[in-house]
């Protein structure tokens, strides 16, 4: 890994990981400053980043945490629903007594999690879970895709979790969708991962709402 990718991995992380927020603007003399380089291999990470999606380069504003319009959210939640419902059916199908073993005890961490309120942890055990049923499906290609958008979407769940009560509900529906793969029933397997990822109604609403709190924030 080079320079310009160190960089761009490091600022790819913080987005994740909601140290900077939809809107926020990253400005290159800053970060060039912080990281004791000059201006031109932070340019590269930022029109690097750019092309994934996780930023934007705006007139006047230069680069900024991406903030997608609300139908353009909604149609990435609606392929990411559709991609983990086919993790869920192929790993109800296929799976094996370690990724049993390693799917249960994701779970009993969610709900660890969830009993404490905390919702970075939750929010970290909660991408543990789902990628371990991407494993489970066996399908390496799926997984990769999985994880690709799971990854662009970071920052926009992690947001989701702060809702009232969301930690409670998002742990019950992660029990239901284990309860169907374990059973080996592929159809629900599918059906409930699909109805646990997708946002719809008040679930978007909310989502919509807690981006523009953060982008005022920023």
């Amino acid at each position: 890994m080079n320079h310009t990718q160190r960089l761009r991995q490091t600022i790819e992380d913080e987005i994740v990981d909601g140290v900077r927020v939809p809107g926020e603007r990253l400005d290159e003399v800053q970060l060039a400053e912080r990281f004791g380089v000059s201006r031109t291999p932070i340019r590269e990470a930022l029109l690097q980043l750019a092309m994934t999606g996780l930023i934007e380069v705006k007139p006047r504003r230069g680069a900024v945490v991406s903030t997608p319009d609300p139908a353009r959210l909604l149609e990435m939640f609606e392929t990411m629903a559709e991609l983990e419902a086919a993790c869920a059916r192929l790993a109800a199908r296929r799976l094996t007594p370690s990724h049993q073993a390693e799917l249960t005890a994701a779970l009993d961490a969610c709900r660890q999690a969830a009993e404490t309120g905390d919702t970075t942890a939750y929010y970290n055990e909660n991408t543990v879970f789902h990628a371990v049923i991407y494993r489970a499906s066996r399908n390496g290609f799926l997984c990769e895709q999985a994880t690709a958008l799971s990854r662009r979407l970071a920052p926009f769940r992690r947001i989701q979790l702060r809702t009232r009560n969301r930690l409670a509900q998002s742990c019950t529906e992660h029990a239901e969708a284990v309860e169907a793969i374990l059973a080996g029933d592929e159809a629900l397997a599918a059906e409930r991962m699909r109805a646990h990822v997708i946002v719809q109604g008040d679930r978007f609403s909310d989502l919509i709402l807690g981006l523009r709190r953060d982008s005022a924030a920023a």
